[in-house]
């Protein structure tokens, strides 16, 4: 018998859904059946491949009124919002629209009797360890590319999310991926780290904590398993004298609050020029103070409960610390406040970077706001994290930005934008963050392997 894995729902603190995880020896028969399977899918035409994928795609999509109040219900996002499929979809079909060209084949030379090439060919069985914040769109940055190049997957999804896999599954299914191609496989830690031990993969895609990244490279340590892996963040925004600021205060702070700030590449802390401090605080306040936190079932909220009660109090406890240490916390409790997972969203000044709120990851509704005087404070300031995963600046300037983004440490730099993911770029981060790259062409080669061909006529 496997573990029970529950999906404790943040609406009200029921068991929302639970699965049996399979045992050691089960999951070693799915990696097997996803090997011989592959083999059969990466020889079928890559049209057909991208063809079937868009079709799951699409499947997805049909499901769309039964997904939105089933992720409110696991991870209390509001309803109001509509569910992942926009960015679902824009991600998924832009990486099969770029398919033909990120997977062909580089010629070097075609001459008489002598034909030189590289090919890009699938690792073969991929897994892929999603979140539960943006369970569709996180989920679908590697399922994707990785199908439509010709590997097999295994889905392991967090346990917050426990239905977002069968759902896919069936979807795919559905539009014609056969089954062992794609699995959706509910395993527990020791088993995930066992199976990358004995080298049932060729590639892993994880997204998730620092701690449990290093888990998985400990558990890799000598196999010579490809991984890419998108870990913590604490993204910085950057606000200059010459922002536009109604647009920056509605960006960042949006930015810093949506999804009840659990977002990977969400607003965590803002620096903001010592002239424009104090009217960027004022507008920010103003916005958060008018948030309706509630039932995300309910079309008036703005704003839901935490994915967890632990993560609420983790949250909880950093801004416990920093009021403590001298910052001022700007937004009054909501009467919806009840201690756990219903957290008010706050607003914190008279922060430094000794305290946890700047430092580490809080993934939740809070934010730090810092004035700066000028831009190398700022790069300072926004360099000095272990994490390095995206950077917000606002400024009419774009040379200006281009010049601070090339002293930033960070994997994507933002001119007047935030908390987006651009399915043409590489999505990739540095230091703690982690390291690889999903989406773009370059995600494309990630998820395979290159292969040279030297091919010489017998001479005459």
């Amino acid at each position: 018998m496997g573990q029970t894995l529950q999906c404790i729902s943040p609406i009200d603190g029921t068991v929302f859904a639970e699965r049996l995880t399979l045992s050691p020896d089960a999951a070693r028969q799915v990696a097997q059946q996803a090997r011989k399977a592959q083999l059969e899918w990466a020889a079928r035409p890559l049209q057909e491949r991208i063809d079937r994928v868009l079709a799951g795609i699409a499947a997805v999509g049909e499901m769309n009124d039964v997904i939105v109040p089933e992720l409110a219900h696991m991870m209390g996002r509001p309803v109001r919002y509509g569910g992942e499929f926009g960015g679902f979809e824009e991600r998924g079909r832009h990486m099969a629209k770029i398919a033909q060209q990120a997977l062909a084949d580089i010629m070097i030379s075609d001459d008489a009797g002598l034909k030189r090439y590289i090919k890009r060919v699938p690792h073969g069985v991929v897994l892929v360890v999603a979140p539960w914040n943006y369970p569709y769109m996180t989920a679908i940055n590697s399922v994707a590319p990785a199908l439509i190049a010709g590997n097999s997957v295994l889905l392991k999804h967090a346990t917050q999310t426990l239905l977002v896999g069968e759902r896919m599954a069936q979807a795919f299914h559905a539009a014609g991926v056969p089954e062992a191609v794609f699995q959706n496989v509910f395993l527990d830690h020791a088993t995930t780290s066992t199976l990358i031990a004995e080298r049932a993969f060729e590639f892993v895609n994880f997204t998730g904590s620092v701690n449990a990244g290093r888990t998985l490279e400990q558990a890799a340590a000598g196999t010579f398993t490809g991984m890419a892996l998108e870990l913590g963040g604490k993204d910085p925004g950057y606000v200059m004298e010459d922002a536009d600021l109604d647009a920056a205060v509605a960006t960042l702070i949006d930015a810093a609050m949506f999804n009840s700030g659990q977002c990977c590449c969400g607003i965590e802390r803002i620096y903001v020029h010592e002239s424009l401090f104090d009217a960027f605080v004022e507008k920010a306040v103003a916005l958060v103070e008018d948030y309706r936190l509630g039932n995300p079932l309910e079309e008036t909220t703005d704003i839901g409960p935490m994915a967890h009660v632990r993560f609420a109090a983790e949250v909880r406890a950093q801004i416990d610390e920093a009021v403590a240490a001298g910052a001022t916390a700007h937004i009054t409790t909501k009467p919806q406040d009840d201690g756990g997972a219903y957290l008010t969203p706050q607003i914190l000044t008279g922060v430094n970077h000794g305290m946890r709120v700047m430092r580490d990851e809080s993934f939740g509704p809070v934010v730090g706001i810092m004035p700066v005087a000028d831009d190398a404070e700022a790069i300072r300031l926004m360099n000095d994290s272990p994490f390095g995963l995206t950077a917000s600046l606002w400024t009419a300037d774009l040379a200006r930005a281009e010049h601070i983004g090339d002293r930033l440490q960070t994997g994507t730099v933002f001119m007047n934008r935030a908390d987006y993911l651009d399915p043409a770029l590489c999505w990739t981060g540095c230091k703690d963050t982690g390291r690889g790259g999903s989406l773009s062409v370059i995600g494309y080669h990630n998820l395979t392997r290159p292969k040279s061909y030297y091919l010489k006529a017998p001479s005459d």
